[in-house]
């Protein structure tokens, strides 16, 4: 299945933007995450089509995943 992924802030950082990627069906947040070289701890928002997601959510075809880091500061 083919999903696209928007990657926010620092995520970008030697990454890219916008990107498609072509999953096994089945595939959730969380494993999409890990492949990254991300960890659980390190995302703040997580957007299934526009909508909030949770790493457990499991995506379909054409669904577009949107991942936001943690904000800091003050």
């Amino acid at each position: 299945m083919k999903i696209t992924l928007k990657l926010f802030a620092t995520f970008r950082n030697g990454r890219f933007k916008i990107a498609e990627q072509e999953l096994a069906e089945g595939t959730d947040v969380r494993q999409v995450v890990l492949s990254l070289g991300l960890t659980e701890e390190e995302i703040g928002i997580v957007m299934l089509n526009g909508r909030h997601g949770e790493l457990d959510s499991t995506l379909s075809h054409g669904d577009t995943l949107s991942l936001f880091p943690l904000v800091g500061g003050g």
